[in-house]
């Protein structure tokens, strides 16, 4: 098994290597964010005719686009019945519309490039009896929604299931191949792309907007905030989203114990939710992608006991795969299951937004671009309403809404008042832990050689405390997902500024 926390699709494909922005410049909009959203949403206005600049803090689809498990579906597990219920049979058939639209956008594109594009239908199932009415009503609700939605109680899986909702004609692939071509075709379209360039504001300017970045200001005339988590506080979107991580074991099996579907629990069972879909690998092999044990960004909980538990599951479940990757992958969640696609609150008329994909990205995503490409370009779109981040249906779900702050105020008061440890001297390598010292909390981590790594334990997004996670070996905010390396850099938003270095 490979010894980092690197996914396979980034392990399998070259780094780009754009140039950063060689100071002050220009452009029509300025796109940020080089990740499924970011880049359709490019591609679509450069074809359109505009100037685009894409500017990427890292190396393109490197970030959570990189991460993913890429099942390219319209099931977003149990979603149908929810909508229906929460904001009415028509957002319901409009949402599975939209997604539709996604998806065969993704597949007409994807069908050019060499992606490992299969067609595969879509499950979900139970393995417990409590759950069987409620995966029947979502066969229902979906059936409502337009979609072809079959009862099943058998599956390619090898193991029962109680209860299932299959949906054909859905698809898998490479994403980090699909996405290094789409931004090949933005490049052929005349867009520029810049990457290692953080954007860290957006201002006014009297002919437009300035994007002040780590390399200097770009102005434009329109911005897209397509950085999976907004690290624009305007119109306080932090505040109706949750940000959660996903571990990943990836196992080799032989072609012939293929399931032959991607799949997903409903998560009822011992362990929560499971999902399972395979991809090509090499020497004739097929890749097993295990993903579960879920949990919110920051917790307090060992990563390293999440890997071990889910690697236990998949070998309980295929016996004999052989573990050669594993990572974890970030999710950000709406509080009312419809992500946020179009105008940013607060932001003026020319700042648009996509974020809460609610862990479907690979058809929210390109559903962003189409819908976010057709509003800067001054056109109707259909789905732009269901999508609002304004929406008045955000009133149905203020009762989450105020769950989630509550939580991440806990976060704030509590990170502060929590005793530190003492003793950071006595760490073991491998070893970390929040102290305090007199230059405040000091979050310290020290290496295999033996080296003390010291850096302030308060995010630079509101100032929650930090917290150490075993597996990926970074800092991470248990209020809105920021999450840093060991040395302090920013490894995810919504925070732009690494943590202040201390004195070791």
């Amino acid at each position: 098994m490979t010894s980092d926390n690197t996914s396979w699709w980034v392990a399998s494909t070259p780094d780009t290597d754009f140039p950063a922005l060689a100071g002050d410049a220009r452009t029509g909009v300025a796109v940020l964010g080089g990740g499924i959203a970011g880049l359709t949403t490019a591609l679509l206005l450069a074809r359109a005719g505009r100037q685009v600049t894409l500017v990427e803090a890292d190396r393109l689809a490197r970030g959570v686009s990189g991460y993913t498990t890429a099942k390219v579906t319209v099931q977003h597990n149990l979603v149908y019945a929810d909508l229906a219920k929460r904001h009415g049979a028509d957002a319901a058939r409009l949402y599975a519309e939209s997604q539709c639209r996604a998806l065969d956008w993704l597949r007409d594109t994807a069908g050019a490039a060499s992606c490992e594009l299969e067609p595969v239908p879509s499950l979900v199932y139970t393995e417990s009896l409590d759950d069987t009415e409620t995966v029947n009503e979502e066969v229902e609700a979906a059936r409502r929604a337009g979609l072809p939605m079959e009862h099943v109680t058998s599956s390619g899986l090898p193991w029962g299931i109680r209860a299932g909702a299959l949906l054909p004609d859905q698809l898998q692939f490479h994403p980090r191949q699909y996405l290094l071509a789409l931004a090949d075709a933005f490049v052929a379209a005349g867009g520029e792309v810049v990457e290692q360039t953080r954007a860290l504001d957006v201002s006014d300017a009297e002919d437009g907007l300035v994007v002040q970045t780590d390399h200097g200001d770009l102005s434009c005339e329109d911005v897209v905030v397509a950085t999976h988590y907004p690290f624009l506080d305007r119109g306080l979107l932090f505040a109706r989203l949750s940000a959660y991580r996903d571990v990943v074991v990836a196992a080799t099996i032989d072609a012939d114990r293929d399931p032959g579907v991607m799949a997903i629990s409903t998560g009822s069972e011992e362990g929560g939710t499971h999902s399972v879909r395979t991809a090509p690998y090499r020497d004739g092999k097929r890749l097993l992608i295990v993903t579960g044990g879920q949990y919110k960004t920051g917790k307090d909980v060992s990563v390293e006991e999440r890997y071990d538990g889910l690697a236990a599951w998949t070998q309980e479940r295929f016996p004999g795969a052989d573990q050669v990757h594993r990572w974890s992958t970030q999710d950000t969640s709406s509080v009312d299951r419809l992500p946020y696609i179009g105008q940013l609150p607060l932001a003026g008329e020319h700042t648009w937004v996509a974020t809460g994909f609610n862990a479907w990205g690979m058809t929210n995503g390109t559903l962003s671009g189409l819908v976010l490409a057709d509003l800067v370009l001054g056109r109707a779109n259909p789905y732009a309403e269901l999508y609002a981040p304004d929406r008045s249906t955000l009133r149905a779900s203020a009762s989450k809404a105020v769950k989630e702050n509550a939580d991440v105020a806990r976060e704030l008061v509590g990170g502060m008042l929590r005793p530190g440890l003492t003793g950071m001297h006595e760490l073991l390598p491998g070893e970390a832990g929040v102290f305090l010292r007199a230059e405040g909390r000091t979050a310290a981590f020290r290496d295999e050689e033996g080296t003390l790594h010291c850096v302030s334990a308060r995010c630079t997004h509101l100032g929650c405390t930090v917290r150490w996670n075993d597996g990926e070996r970074s800092w991470d905010c248990p209020c809105h997902g920021s999450r840093f390396a060991f040395t302090g850099e920013v490894l995810n938003g919504p925070a732009v500024h690494p943590l202040e270095p201390h004195d070791a």
